[in-house]
């Protein structure tokens, strides 16, 4: 691998597993969390309204650090944690498939909930990141150049 591919290869993957992050949780937000909370409970999560705030502010945050490259090492640890909860809590029953069609309407098909599938992807992306570093466009790589590492 070249050192430009090498350098700038983890841009794409912080790029959309940031971008990822954020919009899950911005939306669990301006959606209210009082109605994720509904889906913790009924999926017995403890402590269902703490985490109700707590996974989409981390979501954000932890989103935002990956686009922006920070830390990415000690970012992708939570972040890994709520797609590991979300396998287990709730999509791991449905499969692996992250498209499960379950009919065809005249509308077009009509899709079942997701597998485990996406979890997954989020999940090696992270842990791809995680040991090759941040690349050089980003608050790691600006950090460790001005360091002199």
């Amino acid at each position: 691998m070249t050192n430009i591919n090498k350098n700038y290869a983890p841009l794409l993957l912080r790029l959309i597993i940031g971008y990822g992050f954020m919009a899950h949780g911005l939306v669990k937000l301006s959606r209210g969390p009082a109605g994720f909370e509904k889906l913790l409970v009924q999926n017995g999560v403890p402590f269902p309204h703490f985490m109700a705030w707590l996974t989409p502010l981390t979501e954000v945050l932890g989103g935002l650090a990956i686009l922006l490259g920070a830390f990415i090492f000690i970012s992708a640890i939570p972040l890994i944690v709520i797609r590991l909860t979300a396998i287990v809590t709730v999509h791991f029953k449905f499969g692996f498939s992250s498209v499960n069609t379950i009919g065809l309407t005249p509308a077009g098909p009509k899709f079942g909930p997701p597998g485990y599938e996406t979890d997954l992807l989020y999940i090696a992306g992270l842990v791809s990141l995680m040991l090759s570093g941040a690349g050089a466009l980003s608050v790691d790589g600006w950090l460790a150049k001005r360091s002199g590492g």
